[in-house]
């Protein structure tokens, strides 16, 4: 066995090459140089308007030319970026962008995020980063605390709550199936029993294209009534489904952050032996607040559930969360098969989701968790939902109407007609203090203001209520006149 001081030297002629050597040192340089270009952004962005200026988005076809044929230093190419890139950003994570339910980062996870570049690591197998492995294995088991999941859930992550919906959905398929006695692996789904599928009125698009993804068409899908939340009326749901049924429940609808009555729906499809899956990818973090952990009664009697920490939680794009109820069905579904890839590996990420190579996410996560505890991100989840209902109550203070009760972090707004909302939306989002988006709901056009970054505070809400109401002023006045 080599001493410490052996293995040192090996190192030392190793990288005593004057190539290598310059390499890092560039490396180096341009980490620092890159650095200090963030931190100037990060500096500078409240100072700007939310939305990038025309002349910034403009600016942008510097990019637009043929590659050239010889190497540009990599100084330059990084100050070409920062010059031309940064302006035309949307500023996401000062506390002032309240649109796509978009969150900000967490310092201690920005910070993991350089780290981790710097690692630069493979996170499919162990062998081939155990730091990144781990970590992932941590922060998915930290989640599942957070969420109380039931006992021996498994839990990974993904791009987004898409894949992570895609991933629960082929678990569920594939286990329905297996109970039936068709082993998908070996024989696909062509020629498969048909698998009954449900889903509310409100189901996400994502869910939709995950469930198209998996072989489901739209023209398959069962849909249930909702109420005037957007949650899915209990005593409507069907009472006939089996074991070759997969239902799709939410846990925060996109618009009004309201969640389907798991409570009053799950038990009767799990004792008939059918799947729930959960779209939960905001609201599920109701379930981290002792406060609002209500809203979601019953979310844990499901068998998968999807979410997102790029979202609520405040980590870095992208990432996402698949959590399965048993460590088998996920198995089935996302298991892959090489020489090459054979291990003895207890947690395999490439056998947990779609992924092969695989950035370390769960680093970030990690982080931010590690930082925040559990009270913590359960002050993140109380306090921009009480954000929420601070806007929605200036907005309504100053003749706006609210379309939906703010249950968690949504709000919905109309400005009179449908005409007279998408101006004050335009309008808005030219004016540049905060930025807010359309949506539709119950045959009205609404702005929906979704508070999900960590570093929003109450003069946030007052600064951008206050602009809001001023431009619906300045689009009702030549109304007026």
């Amino acid at each position: 066995m080599s001493t410490t001081a052996e293995h040192s030297t090996r190192l030392e002629r190793v990288h005593d090459n004057p190539t290598s050597n310059a390499r890092i040192r560039e490396r180096i340089a341009i980490t620092t140089e890159a650095a200090r270009r963030a931190g100037s952004y990060i500096a500078n962005a409240p100072h700007r308007p939310i939305a990038p200026t025309a002349d910034a988005v403009e600016a942008l076809d510097v990019f637009r030319r043929p590659l050239q044929d010889g190497p540009i230093p990599a100084r330059e190419v990084l100050a070409e970026l920062d010059a031309f890139g940064s302006p035309a950003t949307v500023v996401q994570n000062h506390g002032r962008f309240f649109g796509f339910v978009n969150g900000g980062v967490e310092p201690a996870a920005a910070g993991a995020a350089i780290l981790a570049t710097a690692w630069d690591q493979n996170t499919g197998l162990a062998v081939t980063s155990p730091a990144a492995a781990l970590l992932d294995e941590v922060a998915a088991d930290w989640i599942l605390d957070l969420l109380q999941m039931p006992q021996g859930a498994v839990a990974t992550f993904t791009s987004g709550a898409t894949l992570a919906n895609f991933t629960g959905i082929v678990a569920a398929r594939d286990a329905l199936l297996a109970r039936a006695g068709w082993d998908v692996h070996e024989q696909g789904i062509f020629g498969a029993p048909a698998i009954r599928v449900i889903v509310g009125d409100e189901v996400h698009a994502s869910a939709l294209k995950s469930l198209r993804m998996a072989g489901f068409g739209p023209g398959q899908v069962e849909r249930v009534p909702t109420d005037e939340t957007g949650a899915v009326i209990a005593s409507e749901f069907p009472t006939d489904t089996d074991a070759l049924t997969l239902v799709l429940l939410q846990a925060g609808n996109v618009n009004t952050g309201a969640s389907d009555p798991f409570a009053q729906i799950i038990p009767g499809i799990r004792e008939r032996v059918g799947w729930v899956h959960v779209d939960g990818a905001f609201g599920l973090w109701a379930a981290a607040s002792p406060a609002r952990r209500s809203l979601v009664e019953g979310v844990q009697l499901a068998d998968s559930w999807a979410t997102d920490a790029h979202k609520w939680l405040n980590a870095p794009y992208d990432s996402g969360v698949i959590i399965v109820r048993k460590d088998e069905d996920l198995r089935r579904a996302m298991r892959i098969e090489a020489p090459y890839l054979k291990t003895d590996e207890a947690r395999p990420l490439i056998h947990l989701t779609p992924h092969m190579s695989q950035r370390a996410r769960g680093v970030e996560t990690w982080a931010l968790l590690a930082a925040l505890g559990k009270n913590g991100v359960a002050d993140l989840v109380d306090r921009t939902s009480d954000h929420a209902a601070a806007f929605a109550a200036l907005l309504v203070a100053g003749g706006a109407e609210l379309l939906a009760p703010v249950v968690l972090n949504q709000a919905l707004i109309a400005f009179g007609d449908d005409s007279t909302t998408d101006a004050v939306i335009a309008g808005v989002q030219a004016e540049g203090t905060m930025w807010a988006g359309g949506s539709f709901w119950h045959g009205r056009k609404a702005m929906r203001i979704s508070v999900s970054d960590a570093a929003t505070t109450p003069d946030d809400v007052a600064a951008s209520a206050s602009a809001v109401l001023k431009v619906w002023e300045e689009v009702r006045a030549p109304k007026r006149a």
